[in-house]
């Protein structure tokens, strides 16, 4: 079983870069599909199940899953429940023996054991500026002072997210095996390359 996690900053394409290995390497793919996994376990909805986590109002609280959970009494139940699921439904992924792709959610920690292939996307500001505007929704209307804003908002959530739950830090180049700068890149030109790095690291790290 091979699994690739994707870690990456808002706007550098991380998430679509995760979907065309997946294409092209025939394996399953999961990001959304976990919120929706932990709505449908839990009988929520998926869009309080996603702001619930993205916003992180557990951050204060020490807590990891490396160890046991801290200062529980702290935290609400329903939250912690979270992310518990979370965590349940990665390992569940993982567990079904197949190749996949595993977008975020601090995967690459959760699933040490399976000697992921771990991926960290980036890019320069103005590139993830440029990228959001690109895909933006036709009524969205943001200036570029505030997608910038919002992406060290997001950004920032990430980093300390990990820190708290993995108890290691978000973006260190020592936790992943390859650093993509998508900035001046299509995604759709750099997949392929992307694709066969990591199909070589595979077959190189089973003979």
């Amino acid at each position: 079983m091979n699994i690739i996690t994707i870690s990456r900053e808002f706007g550098s394409g991380g998430r679509e870069l995760g979907k065309r290995i997946a294409d092209e390497l025939g394996y399953d793919y999961y990001d959304r599909e976990i919120i929706d996994s932990i709505a449908s376990n839990r009988g929520l909805d998926a869009d309080y199940v996603s702001k619930t986590l993205e916003h992180h109002g557990w951050k204060n609280v020490p807590l990891t899953f490396r160890r046991s959970f801290a200062g529980t009494a702290a935290m609400q139940s329903a939250q912690t429940g979270l992310l518990l699921e979370q965590k349940r439904v990665i390992e569940a992924i993982a567990k079904t023996g197949r190749n996949c792709v595993i977008v975020g959610r601090n995967a690459d920690i959760l699933l040490c054991e399976y000697a992921p292939f771990n991926i960290f996307v980036c890019a320069t500001m103005d590139a993830k500026i440029a990228r959001c505007i690109e895909r933006a929704d036709k009524n969205e209307r943001l200036s570029r002072r505030e997608i910038e804003r919002n992406i060290r908002r997001i950004d920032k959530n990430r980093r300390e997210s990990r820190e708290i739950i993995t108890d290691s830090m978000w973006g260190d180049r020592s936790a992943y095996h390859l650093i993509v700068n998508t900035t001046n890149w299509n995604i759709k030109e750099i997949a392929p390359a992307v694709t066969e790095f990591v199909s070589r690291w595979f077959r190189r790290t089973k003979l």
